[in-house]
């Protein structure tokens, strides 16, 4: 019965989040609200299907895992030090102000201090999936205010980190009186950094010398395995060796891997998991949703969705025009933080763990994240309405305007925020022969080319050279984003069956619609689907070798270049149904692939490209 209750709380709790999250997205709300609708529905509070919750608790524990994993993986102190300047005093300032009225609010109702400060500091931190949604569905992933509240969150999320470490020694069952807490505090201080003594010294060295091998043997699976075996074994060594939690150790575990060459592969192939285990943890979480507590206390949810929706994003707005930022970017961030998210459930679940908080702080957070979750979205889209009111209050705005002009030392505004970049931008798919002859001609031709490569080796020798190369899958998202697709004219499929070719074209043409994608195929019979996928160009050895063949013939039999013309053209129509561009003028020689898609590249340079051919030729 055991097996029967995982497959059906797996099954149902899934199978409600996918319809449910579905349904969100559609009305333009945040999938989280979904899946913590879906918790509610499977849960015991509604009639039908009950999943198991403790199997649900099993399962989402996998899930905080990775998504530490994630965050680790993802954390660069590169971008937290290019906006430390607002994103730390800001992080750790409107932290302060939310878990001090989350503390006071609690405490008038009856909460005692200590259930107060943890509840406080739950709903202080912002939900950075529903953050980085709203920023990219707004354009403002990439501006000076998405930079900022990313950083902001990073600070959030590491103050999170150290709570998640401090709160079973302050409040721990073992503890009694102030000498032992110091000194309990101070021991785990100690385990601390011998934990990421050993994590960093020992793990940089050790999981870049084991990912290198796996990745050697060219199998995703167990690329993907030793991944999974990296957080999960460096999360439970945490917990055992060093008494830290599973959730530190991850997060630490995905900064090595981050800072290895193999970042970017693990968060494409290996993190996909952490997103369905990631959907039960909001499941798990939805399961305790009682909603007969909104109406025993609609004044302590009514105080919490206050601090949430107004407290949080005034402080943050204060903030920011405090350090002399456009009152766009104040307002842009100070609402793009005012909703909680993951981390309140993960802080949450371990007060209740320690017996500090009880059913009605989870209940409290649940309203208040669906609420926070669900306005996030439609608050951000009201940012450049309030920014024309106070511009209509013209003497208002000349005083601010005149104060927020004088900008901190290297603050740029969002015109002087994009980086400069190369003109004329391409990526090529696989570095064999056609790939580096592309890639050469290229760069002769003032195009800049970034090359993606699953040969590791291959990779290191080119980074080495001073060419731009990504190690990944050209079949992931993530890949293609981090080569730079967004900002490229060409893509170029440069091996013959490439793996997953149609899914790198179609993710491709998603990614930028625009842009023009010339694949190579190793038959004749594969030049159909890549067109469907979305392939400008198709280039086929078996077509070119048999044309080849055909001129050579003829040129021996002595026809006339008149004869071999009509000959070619004949030939193409058979082969590749026609549609080609017409031949050059000149001698008939052998054509190479990376010749004929150099052409087609370089045409993309200039004002008006040639119509790409139905189907290519070397």
């Amino acid at each position: 019965m055991h097996n029967l209750d995982l497959i059906l709380t797996l099954t149902g709790g899934l199978a409600a989040a996918s319809i449910l999250g579905y349904c969100s997205y559609r009305l333009g709300l945040s999938p989280i609200v979904g899946y913590l609708l879906a918790g509610f529905v499977v849960g015991p509070n509604t009639p039908g299907f009950v999943a198991n919750k403790e199997l649900a608790d099993q399962l989402s524990e996998i899930g905080v895992i990775l998504l530490m994993f994630g965050v680790g993986l993802q954390f660069h102190f590169k971008e937290l030090l290019a906006v430390r300047r607002v994103a730390i005093p800001g992080a750790i300032c409107q932290s302060l102000v939310a878990t001090g009225l989350g503390c006071i609010v609690a405490h008038e109702f009856g909460w005692s201090w200590s259930a107060g400060l943890v509840f406080g500091m739950a709903i202080s931190v912002a939900s950075t999936v529903v953050l980085l949604r709203v920023l990219a569905d707004n354009n403002d992933l990439h501006t000076p205010a998405g930079h900022i509240a990313v950083g902001w969150l990073v600070v959030e999320d590491l103050f999170t980190v150290l709570v998640l470490v401090l709160l079973p020694v302050v409040f721990g069952p073992n503890q009694t009186g102030t000498e032992n807490v110091a000194l309990a505090l101070s021991w785990s201080l100690v385990k601390l950094v011998l934990l990421v003594v050993f994590t960093f010294f020992v793990g940089s060295r050790l999981i870049p010398w084991l990912l290198s091998r796996v990745a050697a043997t060219r199998s995703r699976e167990l690329f993907m395995l030793s991944v999974l075996v990296v957080a999960l074994g460096i999360a439970v060594g945490a917990a055992k060796l060093f008494d830290a939690s599973m959730a530190l150790g991850a997060f630490l575990a995905g900064m090595v891997v981050g800072r290895s060459e193999f970042s970017l592969r693990a968060a494409s192939e290996a993190l996909p998991m952490r997103d369905a285990f990631a959907v039960l943890f909001f499941v798990s979480v939805g399961m305790l949703f009682d909603p007969r507590y909104i109406w025993q206390s609609p004044g302590l949810v009514a105080s919490i969705l206050g601090i949430i929706l107004l407290g949080k994003p005034l402080a943050a707005l204060g903030i920011v025009l405090l350090l002399r930022y456009p009152l766009r970017v104040a307002l842009a961030v100070a609402v793009a933080l005012a909703q909680i998210g993951e981390f309140s459930f993960i802080l949450a679940a371990l007060g209740k763990e320690l017996g500090i908080l009880t059913e009605a702080a989870t209940n409290t957070l649940i309203v208040a994240a669906i609420v926070s979750i669900s306005l996030n979205p439609i608050l951000y889209r009201l940012v450049d309405y309030l920014e024309g009111k106070a511009k209509r209050h013209a003497r208002l705005w000349s005083w601010l305007n005149a104060r927020l002009q004088e900008r901190l030392p290297g603050v740029q505004t969002k015109e002087t925020a994009e980086a400069p970049t190369c003109q004329h931008r391409a990526i090529v798919v696989g570095y064999g022969p056609v790939g580096q002859t592309v890639a050469k001609l290229l760069r002769a031709n003032d195009i800049e080319p970034t090359i993606v490569e699953l040969n590791l080796d291959t990779v290191r020798r080119l980074r080495s050279e001073g060419i731009q190369a990504v190690y990944g899958d050209a079949t992931h998202r993530d890949t293609l984003k981090h080569a730079g697709i967004e900002r490229s004219v060409t893509i170029v499929l440069s091996a013959a069956g490439i793996h997953g070719g149609q899914e790198t074209i179609r993710l491709s043409k998603e990614l930028n619609p625009i842009i023009r994608v010339i694949a190579r195929a190793a038959y004749l019979g594969e030049i159909p689907a890549l067109r469907r996928a979305g392939a400008d160009a198709v280039f086929s050895g078996e077509g070119e070798v048999a044309l080849v063949m055909t001129e050579f013939i003829l040129k021996q039999l002595g026809a006339t270049p008149e004869q071999i013309d009509r000959e070619r053209e004949r030939i193409r129509e058979d082969l590749f149904g026609g549609g080609l561009p017409p031949e050059p003028s000149m001698p008939i020689l052998m054509q190479t692939d990376a010749d004929y898609a150099c052409e087609l590249l370089l045409d993309k340079k200039g004002d008006e490209p040639p119509k790409p051919p139905q189907t290519g030729n070397s």
